[in-house]
């Protein structure tokens, strides 16, 4: 039985070789048959002996049994969307920002944007556990079994570190080609692009559904800090991931100047269709980390990196009309219904206007035959009108005086180009309000769809949020599409959603400008949706992070007693009006040693990470950062401390070990 198990871990070790060299390197060290001969070795050795089957075992790429769903996943570290860039103006202005901010010592990475699926893939002492989609940034699902069908994913590393990295999942040219060409064979409708083929293939509940697919990454990021690792950079940061077996873009520089970036993109705006696979930008980051940190993020997005994108494909079509939609804040937005027309992959019919300054502006008219494109490729726009194609008898066209759904009356605010509904009874108002309420975001209620929610208003069973918690399975069984089990479901999430903390609430009651972060910097600090109520706009703006617009939005809300009334019933149904976080007591801030101190992290710790250090460092009134200076008032040196270890100790400033980190943590 010992010669069987050296076997098989022979076995696993040359097919891990042999895939990595194939399908990462491109560089095939055995003919496939001598692949494929070890590979039904080492299978018939594990269906005599299921004992030896590993988690790591490339037997597992194959796929398995069906699943019945995806569990959530959240994520240590958020996945951060990144602001985007299109055109050279642009990027000039993020990088006068940067120089700005941190001088001119530093300089960028720039990389190819895969237009795939963003995943996150987690390591433990080398051996791949776990896999996610990005979700919202902050919360996933978890499509492990299916990543572990994409060949380039390795399942073991090279080195047994403990690590998370996140990079984008694609489908390659070649293989959305002959996807779609099996697919009309069937008979089957054809995916619009490889993006969204790569997107429905790692959402497949059966994962040879995904095995059959040949998707393929490439990583980019370690999700945390960098540091951890004893890297200091983002390009010693790809070395890194490519050294120790991850599938990482060569198409990559390191640019000192914003010209070389210009120069770059230039370069594969020309060559990006001889590319196996889809790109539709640049990202472009600054390249160490202590820069990084020094720049740090706003509520959305790092101030050190930015995605430029491609011009957008561009088509000619007709207007047929314009419709109006008014949304849960009462903005009346106007969309151009199209001759439907091929853009960037798929067929577009509709097309945002925006407002009625752009129509103006354009000299829009339902008729006009016009130029479309995809902004970001993504939003479909009105670029211009063929004025020499207008026909005859064509007219200027007037935004409506009155709500197209209630008739109220529309204003429109000073300095705001929106024409607004401010009817809060405004049946739009109330459904868009609703869905917002039950998104994943806000309150999570799943099985509360937009179908679902127009039934529920047309039939009179709810009115606003508040009557959500009142709903009951028997009179939901009767809406089309639902039936007992669904109707059972749907007030169990709804149940559910009572428990949720503060923030999520804070949210999901829509105040303008009041996104997921902003709600979660308020409840920390509040800690009670009472205490948020009777917040002040200069309170408010003392948070960190949270600016004039977002406090004056607050204190406007809550002061309406329509938000009071509501606030009120869903207090009495029972939904949680308190903040669930950890968030340190003020005494106990005061009292740490680390209070008001410039704290730098350097080395390996054994016993936290170095984001888990960071956090209860920060919790307790310090700041982290990431470079030594006559500023730093501690360093906490790991092992392989480098270089700030040594200029610490050249400026005379404190060091601790982790160990007395942590004594000094648990007091």
């Amino acid at each position: 039985m010992k010669d069987l198990e050296k076997r098989v871990a022979e076995l696993n070790k040359l097919l891990h070789e042999y895939a990595h060299a194939y399908y990462v390197l491109d560089k095939p060290l055995v003919p496939d048959a001598v692949y494929d001969q070890l590979m039904q070795e080492l299978m018939a050795i594990e269906k005599e002996h299921p004992e030896f089957i590993y988690p790591d075992s490339p037997t597992q790429r194959v796929g398995g049994k069906p699943l019945e769903g995806f569990n959530k996943v959240t994520h240590r570290y958020p996945m951060l969307s990144l602001s985007n860039a299109f055109s050279e103006d642009d990027l000039r202005d993020f990088d006068r920002k940067i120089r700005q901010a941190i001088g001119d010592r530093y300089n960028y990475v720039c990389e190819l944007k895969i237009d795939g699926l963003a995943i996150a893939l987690r390591y433990e002492n080398g051996i791949f556990v776990q896999g996610a989609t990005r979700g919202d940034g902050t919360v996933g699902e978890d499509i492990t079994v299916n990543l572990k069908t994409i060949k380039d994913i390795p399942l073991r590393l090279k080195e047994p570190v403990t690590i998370e990295v996140r990079g984008e999942a694609y489908m390659p040219k070649k293989s959305f080609e002959e996807l779609n060409k099996q697919r009309a064979e069937n008979g089957e409708d054809l995916f619009a692009n490889p993006r969204n083929a790569a997107a429905g293939s790692l959402r497949q509940l059966d994962s040879k559904i995904t095995a059959s697919r040949n998707l393929a990454t490439f990583i980019y990021s370690i999700g945390g800090d960098g540091e951890a690792y004893g890297i200091d950079s983002h390009a010693e940061m790809l070395e890194y991931l490519d050294s120790i077996g991850f599938r990482v873009n060569k198409e990559r520089a390191v640019c000192e100047t914003i010209d070389d970036v210009l120069a770059f993109i230039n370069k594969w705006t020309a060559e990006r269709p001889n590319l196996p696979y889809e790109i539709d930008g640049i990202v472009i980051k600054v390249n160490r980390f202590a820069h990084q940190e020094e720049l740090g993020f706003t509520a959305k997005s790092p101030r050190w990196a930015i995605a430029y994108k491609f011009p957008a494909e561009e088509a000619i079509t007709k207007i047929i009309d314009i419709e109006l939609t008014v949304g849960r804040t009462g903005v009346v937005t106007p969309t151009a219904i199209l001759e439907p027309v091929r853009i960037a992959g798929s067929t577009v019919g509709r097309a945002s206007l925006h407002n009625e300054d752009l129509i103006r502006e354009k000299d829009i008219r339902i008729g006009d035959t016009v130029i479309v494109h995809k902004a970001g490729d993504i939003i479909p726009e009105v670029v211009s009108v063929i004025l020499e194609q207008r026909p005859e008898g064509t007219v200027p066209y007037k935004m409506p005086d009155h709500c197209p759904v209630c008739g109220s009356e529309l204003i429109r605010i000073d300095e705001e180009v929106a024409i607004r509904c401010v009817n809060p009874a405004c049946p739009a108002q109330i459904a868009e309000g609703i869905k917002h309420f039950v998104s994943r975001n806000a309150m999570n209620i799943d099985g509360l769809g937009e179908k679902i929610t127009e039934q529920l208003l047309k039939e009179n069973y709810i009115r606003d949020v508040a009557d959500l918690y009142h709903l009951q399975v028997e009179e939901l069984a009767k809406l089309e599409r639902m039936g007992q089990l669904s109707a059972t479901n749907l007030v169990n999430a709804i149940e559910r959603s009572k428990e949720n903390s503060l923030e999520r609430l804070l949210f999901g009651l829509g105040i303008r400008h009041v996104g997921e972060k902003a709600a979660k910097l308020i409840a920390e600090e509040f800690e009670t949706m009472d205490r948020i109520m009777e917040a002040t706009v200069e309170e408010l703006t003392n948070i960190h992070e949270i600016g004039e617009k977002i406090a004056q939005s607050v204190v406007s809300y809550f002061q309406k007693d329509e938000a009071k009334q509501l606030i009120a019933r869903l207090k009495e149904a029972g939904v949680n009006m308190v903040y669930k976080g950890k968030k340190k007591s003020q005494a106990a801030i005061s009292d740490s040693l680390f209070a008001g101190k410039t704290i730098v992290l350097t080395g390996k710790l054994e016993r936290l990470t170095r984001n888990e250090a960071k956090a209860k460092i920060e919790e307790l009134g310090g700041k982290v950062t990431g470079s030594v200076s006559k500023k730093t008032d501690l360093v906490i040196a790991g092992t392989d401390a480098g270089s700030k270890l040594t200029k610490a100790q050249e400026l005379g400033i404190e060091v601790w070990d982790e160990n007395r980190l942590i004594e000094q943590l648990e007091k």
